[in-house]
């Protein structure tokens, strides 16, 4: 079934997850994307690797198979005159490009949105930067850790004595996510303007974003919340606990979830009691409600638990190993993942559009390629001949 991006070529200059991402999931939706990376391939290909090289080298990872599913590689050396002519060829057939690299490197390879708008009004440049384009850390470079950081879920993640950093790079996944969207509505814009347009994404302004409810309470309420690790401070009970075999975690919001827990563990006194009386109440006692919740589940399987609180309708769930998560029958079963064959690597799980749509779903068409693997075949369709093509190697320039 075609997909809603079908007639859509995306230019990928991306590295790592934000900008990658974001043309992988335009990718799932039916778009043309190239990924183009320097002669020797990019640092992103090899992170995380799964297999190694005859020479002890290592080969592509899991970054890279996970970003890269339903594209095309072009090698290419941008910084060349001869190359520089191959990007503006690209721009040229492009209605995407995707690039989140310094603002100085984008203007020295002709991406900078002035650039690219001279050579195709109709082309859209996405772009992802740290800290944003204005500003007096527009210059600086920083990764999801950074910006995680920088938003104060960090700190508030943790213990006083111990910040604690996400394991999974939301910031990066949610910045990529949120350009896609810029990029879906620059692209319907550009049906009634017949113009592109720049679509900025930041990785610090995503995680402000996410973040946001807790920093709108500061600001306006000047609490000065310290940070009580897995606990909630907002309602209760919301914690993860320690049963008999291993950890599982409750999420409770609101009236109604509340009494079903008081009934479950036996503590109907609680719904009497005015230190429970609300979320903003069970949130200034969570303390007291974690440990009588906990006393509950130690006494239990997590099995035993989990069950129990899915009877009550309380939202509860195991806290699994990446192994446990991989063995889930839910997970297993269903359609969360994808699995490609990579040469050299074997069958690998990738995770699928993480969004369904009914009509028109995304998949996975083809595995992520190999470097250089469409170099030919790309330049061939810009317009080269096969001498050309030939000239272009000797000269370094692809």
């Amino acid at each position: 079934m075609p997909g809603p991006f079908d007639d859509i070529r995306v230019i990928d200059f991306g590295r790592y997850i934000a900008g990658p991402f974001c043309a992988a999931l335009l990718g799932d939706l039916g778009a043309e994307v190239i990924r183009v990376e320097k002669r020797g391939g990019r640092e992103d290909r090899t992170l995380v690797s799964l297999a190694e090289n005859d020479d002890g080298s290592p080969r592509e990872g899991a970054m890279f198979l996970q970003m890269n599913r339903n594209k095309k590689s072009l090698t290419l050396d941008p910084m060349c005159e001869a190359g520089r002519e191959v990007v503006r060829r690209l721009v040229r057939s492009a209605d995407v490009v995707v690039a989140n690299l310094p603002a100085e490197t984008l203007k020295a390879m002709g991406l900078d949105y002035e650039s690219v708008c001279a050579v195709n009004p109709r082309a859209i440049l996405a772009v992802v930067s740290a800290f944003g384009m204005e500003g007096p850390y527009s210059a600086r470079v920083g990764f999801d850790g950074v910006a995680q950081a920088m938003s104060g879920a960090v700190w508030f993640a943790g213990t006083p004595e111990q910040p604690v950093r996400a394991a999974a790079p939301w910031v990066d996944f949610g910045t990529a996510s949120l350009l896609a969207l810029g990029v879906a509505s620059a692209l319907r814009a550009r049906d009634v303007t017949g113009r592109g347009q720049l679509v900025e994404g930041a990785l610090l302004r995503t995680a402000l974003t996410y973040f946001s409810p807790t920093l709108i309470e500061e600001e306006v309420l000047k609490i000065n919340r310290q940070p009580t690790l897995n606990r909630s401070q907002t309602a209760g009970p919301s914690d993860i606990y320690k049963a008999r075999d291993g950890w599982i975690t409750v999420a409770v919001n609101g009236d109604p979830l509340f009494r079903r827990v008081a009934r479950l563990i036996g503590a109907t006194e609680w719904l009497a009691d005015p230190r429970f009386a609300s979320d903003k109440a069970r949130g200034d006692n969570g303390e007291i409600i974690s440990e009588r919740v906990g006393q509950w589940v130690a006494e239990r399987s997590s099995a035993e638990a989990i069950t129990a609180f899915e009877a009550a309708r309380v939202p509860a769930g195991p806290v699994n190993t990446p192994r446990d998560a991989l063995n889930d029958p839910h997970i297993r079963g269903g359609d969360f993942f994808t699995e490609v064959d990579f040469p050299g690597i074997g069958k690998a799980p990738i995770a699928a559009t993480p969004v369904k749509l009914h009509a028109t779903p995304g998949e996975v068409r083809s595995r992520p390629p190999l470097l250089g693997e469409h170099t030919d075949q790309i330049l061939r369709e810009l317009g080269y001949s096969s001498a050309e093509i030939d000239a272009l190697k000797q000269e370094g320039a692809v």
